[in-house]
């Protein structure tokens, strides 16, 4: 009896360490990261709160780019289905959105899969590979775009063919007959960003939109989201983005992200590479889980395996 007392106490001495200020979250178990998600759901009841704490506790997290796949259902990608050491932009925007409307460990699985893939079923073929086209649009119940909104007249218009065809071809060796979708959207241009900052709030979702610059006074050739973060707030007020980008999770004003992307501009253009020419901005939903079970039913989040199993 003594000792499993003891034992007792020491995995709550260990839980405890994640539920306290002292270890970032990637360096913490799943045991931690669940004891951790419990506390917090019934301490903080504000989301955004809650999106900016775990997106916080994760600063330093070493960068990875393509980490996940659908191990163990599926080979095509054999990465596993979520990883807690690593990110990269949209793994971090991923977990730490999944996590904030998480109260234990396997409620954040499941919404994590729901986030990750249309539907949430979970396969290569209906991952959100596209930001803009699949992962906004998949994820309304989660995000609202308001670029429209805070952008007004200095908007500016992008299209790109999504060849989704071509892609599983190329990268997973997939013959799938989908069509060529075209698609147009806007974004905020980078100089006015001034116009989106008193609209936004902690926790909404960043894309950053990237193109080839070939005549300033003429819209980017080939613009696509090229990077995501989330929105956050300094102790002055000022606006900054919490992201994964090489080598590590930071937080950084948006101002400054700007400045620090614009130093190889005249480079890039002059190779014809693509550059940040400015964002597209998504809210973060006052009740996202009552949007998700208006789509879902009342057992959402709703998460299917290939062979049409629940998860």
């Amino acid at each position: 009896m003594l000792y499993r007392y003891c034992c007792w106490l020491l995995l709550f001495a260990l839980s405890a360490q994640c539920v306290g200020a002292e270890k970032p979250l990637y360096q913490c178990t799943e045991a931690e990261v669940g004891a951790f998600l419990a506390e917090l759901h019934s301490s903080e009841p504000d989301l955004r709160k809650r999106v900016v704490r775990i997106a916080r506790r994760n600063l330093g997290q070493p960068y990875e780019l393509y980490l996940l796949g659908e191990a163990p259902f599926e080979t095509y990608d054999p990465q596993p289905l979520y990883c807690l050491g690593k990110s990269d932009c949209v793994v971090f925007a991923e977990h730490t959105y999944a996590m904030a409307l998480a109260d234990s460990w396997p409620r954040f699985m499941a919404l994590l899969q729901r986030i990750r893939y249309r539907d949430g079923q979970i396969g290569v073929l209906t991952r959100n590979h596209y930001t803009e086209a699949d992962w906004n649009i998949s994820n309304r119940w989660l995000v609202t775009d308001i670029t429209s909104e805070v952008a007004g007249d200095a908007a500016m218009k992008f299209s790109q063919p999504i060849d989704r065809a071509a892609f599983f071809r190329n990268r997973y060796k997939i013959e799938a007959k989908i069509p060529v979708q075209k698609w147009d959207d806007i974004y905020l241009p980078m100089d006015e960003l001034a116009r989106a900052d008193a609209a936004l709030q902690p926790g909404d979702f960043v894309n950053v939109v990237r193109g080839v610059v070939l005549d300033p006074t003429k819209p980017p050739a080939g613009a696509f989201v090229g990077h995501v973060g989330l929105i956050g707030r300094a102790e002055d007020g000022t606006l900054t983005m919490i992201h994964s980008s090489e080598p590590k999770v930071r937080e950084e004003p948006l101002a400054a992200y700007i400045a620090r992307m614009k130093t190889d501009h005249a480079e890039r253009d002059a190779a014809r590479k693509p550059r940040l020419v400015g964002f597209k901005f998504l809210r973060l939903n006052a009740d996202p889980l009552g949007e998700l079970e208006k789509l879902d039913g009342p057992g959402a989040p709703k998460v299917t395996v290939p062979n049409g199993g629940k998860l």
